[in-house]
């Protein structure tokens, strides 16, 4: 009978020691939103990021809309997104959520057609690829 209690005392032991953090620990359940390649920030896709000089950096928001975000898509983020580490979230104008690297939010730029691109680096004297 000791034997059994005891195996049974190991086994939830070990159980215990396999649960994913909850949910509703943001810093757990979630990673980074971007990676870097070749000194760059790319998105999950692979694809170059960029930043727009005229965002106030901690602004909380994006002067890149309607038009502009056509040429210019958002880095969007989910809904629950919360701030890790130099990862912000900045609310839209239409109210989606947008990430955004040490309060700069982060844009793909559509011209660039694969992982690897950076055409948008330098347009308008305003845009530049985002580092980290």
């Amino acid at each position: 009978m000791r034997h059994v209690a005891s195996l049974a005392l190991v086994a939830a032991v070990a159980l215990s020691a396999c649960t994913t953090a909850p949910a509703s620990n943001p810093s757990m359940a979630q990673a980074s939103p971007a990676t870097v390649l070749n000194g760059k920030l790319v998105g999950p896709n692979q694809m170059t990021l960029y930043v727009f000089d005229r965002d106030a950096a901690g602004s909380g928001k994006s002067v890149c809309n309607g038009g502009c975000a056509t040429n210019w898509p958002p880095l969007m983020a989910p809904a629950s997104a919360q701030p890790i580490g130099h990862w912000s979230v900045v609310t839209r104008d239409d109210g989606g959520k947008q990430w955004a690297y040490q309060g700069k939010p982060l844009y793909y730029w559509a011209k660039d057609s694969k992982p690897g691109d950076a055409t948008g680096d330098g347009v308008g004297n305003v845009w530049h690829t985002a580092k980290p």
